[in-house]
């Protein structure tokens, strides 16, 4: 975990550096293509167990799935198929370069994290990280085809809403900044695409968040007015992706992570993008005007009052010093615990999926005959 009282300091072991652009390429393996494997196997086997399921009259209730897929991810490594979908020549570079805009304080203390400021990038170097991450949204597509074709098998392509989003975006080159770790539009600008029954094909400008994807989706299910347990942030996007009017939504954003002393927050309105951090200038941005976010409009006489109406709403909002406090309070306590599990037997808090091999495909807890029977789908009678 980060340490704000040595914000400057390098996080070593698995923090982000620049090896991920250099050693960008193609492979027949890698740990994220392996993790993303299984991913897509787990999914169709859980598709089709519903399906047996719902054939079976075990159980006809609706399902929700998440497949969550690791890539594109640096680092940038990608399968040969999908690596040579793309060539060198046809890799566009970034619009802001090294030095073409003034970086921010922000943006330094990140240049140095990840190791950018010591580093001499050729433009090979970007090519070819580029092309990487290009490639490995190819081969993340694939993977959605492949969940697609199983829906579509199992007889519910018109019975099923499709949403497919990220957690974060990647710099990739922009502003000599690279992976995540800030607020401009690369970064912190995520894919949101729905399909399915009663989704309307176009697209909705209004700027929305990821904390509207749960009210959204007690929409789609009939659910939008049953109670909560507690308050919810965020509004449903349903009536918008039916192709109602579109609302004047508005995305706030925390960040305290990396290479930051004090928290650094942002809201986007209409085309405006405000960055506040206590030590750090402010910066506004017109995203309509200036999509690349090359002009900092924070100290133009003429933006003074809409700055000042985000400072305001910044201050009501936040209470960015008791939040710091908070936040340095959690790291202390994390780091005593980190430091206790480094001795003696390690012990990790990673999640593991349960799963007896034991009593998987064929082995002796079933006879093969109704192992087969309550597996295949469709059942023979069905078969053309």
């Amino acid at each position: 975990m980060p340490d704000w009282h040595n914000a400057d300091q390098r996080i070593d072991r698995w923090y982000h550096n620049m090896d991920s652009v250099f050693e960008a390429g193609s492979a027949v393996t890698a740990f994220q293509i392996e993790y993303d494997e299984e991913v897509g196997f787990a999914t169709r086997r859980r598709l089709m167990q519903y399906a047996c399921e719902d054939q079976a009259g075990d159980d006809d209730t609706p399902f929700a799935l998440v497949a969550s897929f690791m890539n594109p991810h640096d680092p940038y490594v990608a399968l040969p198929e999908f690596w040579n979908q793309y060539v060198d020549d046809g890799i566009d570079m970034p619009e802001t370069g090294v030095g073409a805009v003034q970086a921010d304080p922000f943006s330094v203390r990140v240049l140095d994290g990840i190791g950018a400021s010591a580093a001499t990038t050729s433009a090979a170097d970007i090519r070819r990280a580029r092309r990487g991450y290009y490639a490995n949204v190819s081969y993340f597509d694939s993977k959605i085809g492949e969940i697609v074709r199983t829906i579509d098998e199992i007889g519910q392509l018109d019975n099923t809403i499709f949403i497919v989003t990220s957690d974060h975006g990647d710099m990739l080159g922009e502003r000599g900044l690279w992976y995540k770790m800030s607020f401009f539009e690369h970064s912190a600008r995520v894919p949101l695409v729905m399909a399915g029954p009663g989704i309307a094909a176009g697209r909705i400008d209004s700027p929305c968040s990821l904390v509207d994807l749960l009210p959204t989706m007690l929409d789609f299910a009939g659910a939008g007015d049953l109670p909560m347990g507690q308050s919810v942030d965020g509004r449903s996007l349903a009536p918008m992706a039916r192709g109602g009017d579109e609302d004047d939504g508005f995305v706030i954003g925390e960040y305290c992570a990396e290479m930051t002393p004090t928290p650094v927050f942002m809201i986007r309105r209409g085309p405006w993008k405000y960055i506040h951090c206590d030590d750090d200038p402010p910066q506004l941005y017109n995203l309509s005007d200036d999509p690349h976010e090359r002009a900092n409009l924070a100290t133009d006489p003429a933006c003074a009052d809409i700055v000042a109406g985000f400072a305001n709403e910044v201050a009501e909002r936040w209470d960015s010093a008791a939040l710091r406090d908070d936040v340095i309070a959690s790291q202390t306590a994390r780091r005593v615990v980190h430091s206790a599990m480094q001795a003696g037997q390690r012990t990790d808090w990673d999640y593991t999926p349960p799963r007896n091999a034991a009593q998987e495909y064929v082995r002796n807890h079933i006879d093969w005959t109704v192992a087969a029977a309550q597996t295949r789908f469709p059942p023979r009678d069905e078969l053309a």
